[in-house]
C-alpha cells in the first residue's frame, strides 16, 4: 500500500450487503473525518480495493458472490494489499467464525449489532 500524506483523510472501504446498515456506518465514519468508499458484495470489494487503495477494510462475512472470508483471503494473498488492515463486522458470533477470521488474517472481529464507538476504536487501533 502506498504511503499517504498524513494530512490526507484516511480512506475506509466498507463492504456489506445491508444497504441501510452501510449508510449508517458510512455517515458515522464520514462525520469522524474519514473518506468512505462502499461495496455491496465481495467481487465489487476487490475491484474497489484496487481502484481506491483504502487504509482499512471493514468487511461483513455474509456477502453475495464472494463471501467475506474469501475476500479477506484474497486481500492477504495480494502482495500490494496484504498489509491493509481488515476489520470483520458481522452478525456471525460463533467461536468458530472468530477463529476462522483470525486464521485467514482479519485484524479485528466485531459482531453486529455493535455500538459505533466500538467500531471507531477498532479503526483507530489498526491505523
Amino acid at each position: 500500500m502506498a504511503n499517504r500524506n498524513s494530512s490526507q483523510k484516511k480512506k475506509i472501504l466498507i463492504v456489506d450487503d445491508e444497504v441501510n446498515f452501510l449508510k449508517i456506518i458510512k455517515l458515522n465514519l464520514e462525520a469522524k473525518g474519514y473518506a468512505v468508499v462502499t461495496a455491496l458484495e465481495g467481487e465489487e470489494a476487490l475491484r474497489k480495493l484496487k481502484s481506491e487503495n483504502p487504509d482499512v477494510v471493514i468487511l461483513d462475512i455474509m456477502l453475495p458472490k464472494l463471501n467475506g472470508d474469501e475476500v479477506c483471503r484474497c486481500i492477504r494473498s495480494d502482495p500490494v494489499f496484504n498489509k491493509t488492515p481488515v476489520i470483520m463486522l458481522t452478525g456471525k458470533d460463533a467461536d468458530v467464525d472468530r477463529i476462522v477470521a483470525r486464521v485467514i488474517g482479519a485484524d479485528i472481529y466485531i459482531t453486529k449489532p455493535s455500538d459505533l464507538e466500538q467500531l471507531n476504536n477498532a479503526i483507530k487501533k489498526v491505523l
